[in-house]
């Protein structure tokens, strides 16, 4: 007996969860790397991506700096400091630009950061930065 659903052939799409607690941005963003064949898993805060990162593995995560009881900076470093996430790129999401906000990213860990309001350019460009092709090792 067949699959009654057919499977694209080749490895599993890559996955990016997306932390905002914006809907607006959350939904955004899932527009753009849905067209792009990237799986996208959306959370509302910090506490419940730290729940989906052990659920869904994802590839690569988008978090806001801004959000409350557990903001962007607190959520890098937790997944930067737990040995089975580190390798996992972190990209921060604000609507600050200034450079004490970014070199606060980078002491949280974050891999790139990214000021709002984004275009669908500038974020497919720091996504497709930081993972590597569907094919690569």
């Amino acid at each position: 007996m067949t699959d009654p659903v057919p499977r694209p052939a080749g490895p599993a799409p890559k996955r990016v969860l997306v932390v905002d607690d914006s809907e607006t941005i959350r939904r955004s963003a899932e527009i753009f790397l849905r067209l792009t064949g990237l799986e996208v898993i959306l959370s509302p805060d910090g506490f419940d991506a730290l729940s989906k990162m052990v659920d869904f593995s994802p590839n690569l995560v988008l978090v806001d700096v801004m959000m409350p009881k557990l903001d962007g900076y607190q959520f890098c470093q937790i997944v930067k400091q737990h040995p089975a996430f580190e390798h996992i790129p972190v990209i921060m999401l604000s609507s600050k630009d200034g450079v004490f906000d970014r070199a606060r990213g980078r002491i949280a860990g974050s891999d790139e950061y990214l000021t709002k309001p984004f275009t669908r350019d500038g974020l497919l460009g720091a996504v497709n930065a930081h993972l590597k092709p569907a094919g690569a090792a």
